[in-house]
């Protein structure tokens, strides 16, 4: 073995460690990945008060303050009005349970020609209690031990302090990160890693303002229609966009109920219609064009793997982080694909193929006009068919 192979089989090592390590500490790592994703969304704005005669340390304070202030008055803006929707939503459940027992299950049961029994409003509450034994045992633990409250208690209490740090050091850790690269390979990291950040910044600030601005459009569209929950809805369509029609279809279906059972007219529906159609315009033409750009490319079915893979290999730290993964994981495509164009695998030339030698293809075109072609064995091949004769 070579100098060469032995430094590849080096660092697919360190990859295959590293994946490994963060594999088994995924549990873990959800409070530093949304800390480190808070860090990297401000660092542009620290550089920017820096290169304006601010130390780096006053910078970071001054960007932590306004995300913690951003946060803080989004909360006190939300939670009232979040709760306001909950009880409405609350108070609206008797309704939706009536309208799903009077009007919904007999229509699907004379539609689908279920048996009537299938949909039994006993049935389903004896299935539901089955389970909430188990379900009911799995709270109290947990409840006793408080360990999941101290867990989540602990999570909120990292991700502002780890931010802050991160933030503070971050143009030490990529130097630190880039001293640490082997120098054969430093120069093809350093343009991959400036590539994955251009993709990477398009993406999350693009996709956050999308998803805001989504569910405001949905929220007012749907408060406009009447509904009393459209606020609710509009916001959990807006914050699901991220998945590629998964906003639009949770939120439409959720819609659709709720104005059935609130007014049960065709007016109102195709007004909800109407709200989910033009914001399905307003995110294809407007928003994503100028807020994403082209930049990323990520097609719907590749959006969709990359959310069900990360949740299931890594939970909710791989639905966190799927989306900006694969638009890494694209920058590292287009660099393997251009390598491979480059290849010798790609671009030399093989011994003519026997198989398709002597071949005579005849195309007749519009005109009558007639066409042969024939392909003939290489020189040297003895054992190929005969030209064919004109």
């Amino acid at each position: 073995m070579n100098a060469q192979e032995s430094r590849r089989w080096q660092l697919l090592a360190i990859v295959a460690v590293i994946g490994y390590l963060t594999y088994l500490l995924a549990p873990v790592l959800m409070p530093f990945a949304m800390a480190g994703m808070l860090a990297y969304l401000g660092d542009p704005l620290a550089d920017r008060l820096e290169r304006l005669g601010l130390g780096r340390t006053l910078a970071v304070t001054i960007v932590f303050v306004v995300i913690v202030l951003l946060t803080v008055g989004a909360l006190l803006l939300l939670i009232p009005l979040i709760s306001h929707q909950v009880d409405s939503l609350i108070q609206n459940l008797p309704r939706y349970g009536e309208w799903i027992r009077d009007t919904a299950v007999p229509w699907l049961q004379a539609k689908l020609r279920l048996d009537p029994h299938t949909f039994e409003i006993g049935r389903v509450m004896d299935a539901v209690k089955e389970h909430i034994g188990s379900i009911g045992s799995v709270i109290g633990k947990l409840s006793r031990s408080g360990v999941g409250v101290l867990m989540w208690m602990t999570n909120l209490v990292l991700i502002p302090v780890v931010a802050f740090y991160l933030l503070r050091d971050w143009d030490r850790l990529v130097a630190w990160v880039d001293t640490m690269l082997p120098r054969s390979i430093e120069p093809t990291v350093a343009h991959l890693a400036r590539e994955s950040d251009k993709v990477l910044g398009a993406f999350v600030r693009g996709q956050l303002l999308v998803m805001l601005a989504l569910g405001m459009f949905y929220g007012a569209g749907l408060a406009l229609v009447g509904l009393s929950v459209g606020p609710l809805i509009g916001m959990v369509a807006g914050l699901l966009s991220f998945v590629p029609y998964l906003g639009f279809i949770i939120g439409f279906g959720a819609a659709v109920i709720a104005v059935l059972v609130q007014y049960g007219d065709w007016a109102h529906l195709l007004l909800v219609c109407g709200v989910f159609v033009i914001g399905q315009l307003l995110e294809g033409y407007v928003l994503v064009p100028r807020l994403v750009g082209g930049k990323i490319g990520l097609h719907p079915v590749a959006v969709i793997f990359a959310v069900l893979a990360g949740g299931y290999l890594f939970g909710f730290l791989g639905v966190l982080l799927a989306l900006p993964a694969a638009s890494v994981i694209l920058v590292l495509l287009r660099y393997l694909t251009e390598r491979y164009r480059l290849s010798e695998l790609y671009t030399g030339t093989g011994p003519a193929d026997p198989g398709i030698a002597g071949v005579e293809v005849t195309v007749t075109s519009v005109e009558g006009e007639v066409r042969s072609e024939a392909h003939r064995p290489a020189s040297g091949d003895q054992n190929g068919p005969p030209p064919a004769a004109p």
